[in-house]
């Protein structure tokens, strides 16, 4: 339960960094797709250094105001310090998501998206192993994804990095040009998926005060939900830097 009503609103900071890695994505995919290296990689670089500098502002913001963001919807007082704990432990670890968020749609921009499975299999395995055995609860759900996220991003941030170097090409380390690209096609992106995230978290208030059992089992339901919707994200998910690559390629 205490898990479950941090859901709606860890959701809503997962949309910025998804919304960010479209924004980079989408141009890094159609530079590739031209060809053009050196504005591949200037898009790269100049995407890691904002998005990482925003992503700790983010996680800062968060974990200052984790206790009156739960306070605010209604989170039942029997699980509101272990949803607090949770909440916090995440934003402890948002800059490994959010970076590791980033670099999933760099891989997948350049055609390599295999790679990825290697994050959601760690993350599974630390769950089984912190919650089910040691026992953390709570605690351990939150430390076992910030573990698995951490790891992934930097293993991801190197093989990305070995990626690179095989373009031979000069390239800046930051572009403000570049960057306002970015953020034209990003902005709408993480304003459509946040709403629906904001919908969600309007309805998580109302079913909080409910108390901890109906809690416990909408969350339970909404995971289900969500194998299912991410599906159909995934299939948005690739036929972005399908396209982009193909426009880049003009075919």
């Amino acid at each position: 339960a205490a898990v479950g009503a941090c859901a709606a609103l860890t959701n809503v900071f997962i949309c910025v960094a998804l919304g960010a890695g479209v924004g980079a994505g989408v141009l890094v995919s159609r530079y590739f797709g031209a060809r053009n290296y050196s504005k591949m990689k200037t898009i790269v670089s100049t995407s890691l250094i904002s998005f990482l500098i925003l992503s700790i502002l983010l996680g800062i913001f968060g974990f200052g105001l984790s206790h009156s963001m739960m306070g605010l919807l209604q989170t039942p007082a029997d699980i509101l310090d272990e949803a607090v704990l949770y909440l916090r432990v995440y934003f402890v670890g948002f800059p490994f998501l959010f970076m590791y968020n980033i670099l999933s749609t760099m891989f997948t921009s350049i055609g390599e998206s295999k790679l990825l499975i290697f994050s959601s299999v760690l993350n599974i395995l630390m769950d089984l192993w912190m919650v089910a055995g040691l026992g953390l609860g709570v605690f351990g759900a939150a430390l076992a994804t910030l573990i698995a996220q951490g790891i992934s991003a930097v293993f991801s941030f190197v093989i990305f990095f070995c990626r690179m170097r095989r373009y031979k090409s000069h390239f800046d380390w930051f572009d403000r040009k570049e960057l306002r690209s970015m953020l034209q096609i990003a902005i709408p992106s993480i304003l459509q998926q946040s709403t629906v995230s904001i919908g969600m978290m309007i309805v998580q208030a109302v079913v909080n005060p409910f108390g901890t059992q109906a809690l416990a089992g909408y969350a339970a339901t909404m995971r289900v939900e969500n194998v299912f919707s991410l599906i159909f994200v995934s299939i948005g998910n690739a036929v972005s830097p399908y396209v982009s690559q193909n426009l880049g390629a003009k075919k």
